[in-house]
């Protein structure tokens, strides 16, 4: 494993078990089975979400984005960790929190989206096999 991957593993630590798995030439952080950071080009990206953005903003961060096939770049809700929180798992610890805490609340809607998901095929199948709809 990289050097630079054994180190964000051991600032994102204290938060439980942290593994890292290949991804797309980087790695994803995984903190208890939830998606929480990747690592590309030899940078940390922390998950983020409305309530945390600004936060990265003001420490100077930068979101993480890539260039498609057809040259257009996609950002993804993923910003660079502040320089100085790479230096010990105290300073990553309100950052590595935030990250946490945006990727519990993805996960939390997307399950709520596959709940409703399979109610609304089942009427459209009721739906389509009575002649209505």
């Amino acid at each position: 494993m990289p050097a630079f991957v054994s180190h964000c593993l051991e600032l994102l630590a204290p938060l439980g078990v942290v593994r890292a798995r290949r991804m797309f030439g980087g790695h994803g952080l995984y903190v208890d089975d939830i998606f929480v950071a990747l690592i590309a080009d030899e940078r940390l990206y922390l998950k983020t979400d409305d309530g945390s953005r600004a936060a990265f903003e003001r420490a100077g961060c930068q979101p993480f984005a890539y260039s498609r096939h057809d040259r257009s770049a996609v950002t993804l809700g993923y910003w660079s960790a502040p320089e100085e929180a790479l230096d010990s798992p105290a300073a990553m610890a309100p950052w590595a929190r935030l990250s946490l805490a945006a990727a519990l609340k993805a996960k939390g809607a997307q399950r709520a989206m596959s709940k409703r998901r399979p109610a609304a095929v089942t009427a459209a199948r009721t739906r389509s096999t009575h002649g209505r709809g």
